[in-house]
C-alpha cells in the first residue's frame, strides 16, 4: 500500500539521477577552457600541460571520468577545489546552509503572499482587490529577479539605507540581522513563486467554490471563512503543491544570479566562481548537490500530493 507507494517513487528517482548525473558531468566537461591551462597559466609547456592532465584524470575517455568520480562520490569524495585544494564535500555543504536558508525564506514569502492575494481575490471577484491580485499574477510573472533585485538595492540599500546591499548572517548567528540580509535576496526569488501561487490558487479556488459539495455547505449555513478554510483549500491547494516542487528548482536555479549580485556566500555564488576559475570538480559538486535537492523536494511532493489526494491508489 503506502510503503509500496514509496518504494515506487524512490526507484524512480536512482535510475534518474544516474542519468542526470551523467548528463551534467558531459556538459561540465564540454564548458570552454583547459582546467591544466588555468592552473598553470599560458606561459606552460606541453610537457607540463600533458603531465598535469594526465594527473587530473583529463586525458582518459569521459565515461571512465565518470566513472571514478560517481564511485567516489557515493562515498562522500567529491573531489578538491583545483585551485584551492579544500575538499569539494566541505565547500559545497558549508554553502548549502546558506542558500538553503535563503530559498526557504522565499518560499515562505511565496505562500504567505501567494495564499493572501488568492483568498482575497476569491472573496470579493471583480473588486479592487481582485484586480490588484491578478495585476501582481501577470506582473511578479513578467519581471525579471536579476533586474527586481538590482532596482530594490537602489531603493531600500542605496537611497533609504534600510537593508544591507551585500552580505549574510545566519538565522542561528543573528536571528535580527538574519532577516535584514535576506528580506531583499529572498523578495526578488519568492517573487516569481507569489505571482505563480497567487494565479494558480485563485484558478483552483474558483473551480472548487463552484463545486457542488461547497454549495452543500453554503446550504447548512456555513460562512465564507469556514467554507474557504476547511472545505476549499484542502482541495484548491492540490495543484498548489506540484506547483511548490516546481518553484523550488526554479529558485535554486536562480540563486546563482542572486547571490551574485548580493554577495551572498551561497553555492550559486560557488557556482559562478568554478565557472569562471574553470574548476571542474567544484562546479561538478554544487551541480550534484542541486540534483540531489531537486530530485528530494519532487519525491517530497509526490508524497505528500499522495498524502492529500484520496483518490490516489497506493497498490
Amino acid at each position: 500500500m503506502f510503503f509500496r507507494f514509496l518504494l515506487r517513487r524512490i526507484f524512480y528517482v536512482i535510475p534518474m539521477l544516474l542519468i542526470t548525473t551523467l548528463i551534467v558531468f558531459s556538459l561540465i566537461l564540454l564548458i570552454p577552457g583547459d582546467p591544466a591551462l588555468a592552473l598553470l597559466g599560458d606561459n606552460a609547456t606541453t610537457e607540463k600541460l600533458a603531465a598535469l592532465r594526465a594527473q587530473l584524470g583529463l586525458d582518459q575517455p569521459i565515461i571512465m571520468q565518470y566513472w571514478h568520480w560517481l564511485t567516489n562520490a557515493i562515498q562522500g569524495d567529491l573531489g578538491r577545489s583545483l585551485f584551492t585544494g579544500e575538499y569539494v564535500s566541505d565547500a559545497v555543504f558549508t554553502r548549502l546552509g546558506v542558500t538553503f536558508q535563503v530559498v526557504a525564506m522565499a518560499m515562505i514569502f511565496s505562500f504567505a503572499f501567494g495564499l493572501l492575494f488568492a483568498i482575497t481575490s476569491v472573496i470579493k471577484p471583480n473588486s479592487w482587490m481582485d484586480y490588484i491580485a491578478r495585476f501582481f499574477g501577470v506582473l511578479g510573472t513578467a519581471i525579471p529577479n536579476f533586474w527586481l533585485a538590482m532596482i530594490l538595492v537602489v531603493l531600500f540599500s542605496v537611497h533609504l539605507g534600510w537593508l544591507p546591499a551585500t552580505g549574510f548572517t545566519s538565522i542561528s548567528d543573528h536571528p535580527v540581522d538574519f532577516m535584514k540580509s535576506v528580506l531583499l535576496p529572498s523578495f526578488c526569488l519568492g517573487s516569481f513563486g507569489a505571482a505563480q501561487i497567487t494565479r494558480q490558487l485563485r484558478s483552483s479556488l474558483i473551480e472548487v467554490l463552484e463545486s457542488d459539495y461547497i454549495r452543500t455547505a453554503y446550504s447548512k449555513g456555513l460562512l465564507l471563512w469556514p467554507v474557504i478554510w476547511k472545505h476549499g483549500l484542502r482541495n484548491a491547494l492540490l495543484p498548489v503543491v506540484t506547483t511548490a516542487g516546481l518553484l523550488f528548482g526554479n529558485m535554486l536555479g536562480a540563486t546563482v544570479v542572486i547571490e551574485s549580485v548580493f554577495a551572498i556566500p551561497g553555492m550559486g555564488q560557488l557556482a559562478v566562481h568554478s565557472i569562471l576559475q574553470r574548476d571542474f570538480p567544484m562546479l561538478q559538486g554544487v551541480v550534484l548537490i542541486m540534483v540531489l535537492m531537486i530530485l528530494i523536494i519532487n519525491f517530497i511532493t509526490d508524497v505528500i500530493y499522495g498524502v492529500l489526494d484520496p483518490r490516489i491508489e497506493f497498490e
